[in-house]
């Protein structure tokens, strides 16, 4: 499954990607942003939406 990856270095903690998850599966802190990957269905709407693009989409599938 692909799911959002998150680079702390470009986030400026605005909070716009909280607002657009319709899983809540974003959770801010005043130093980091964390995905909550069991609650994430990855629709990629905080990709989308984020201002400085510090989320990106990413696959997580490992080669066997």
């Amino acid at each position: 499954m692909t799911i959002p990856y998150y680079r702390q270095s470009q986030c400026d903690f605005c909070g716009t990607c909280v607002g657009v998850c319709p899983e809540n599966a974003i959770e801010l802190a005043e130093t980091t942003l964390v995905i909550l990957e069991d609650l994430c269905t990855a629709c990629m709407n905080c990709v989308i939406i984020c201002p400085t693009a510090a989320l990106e989409e990413r696959d997580d599938r490992k080669e066997l």
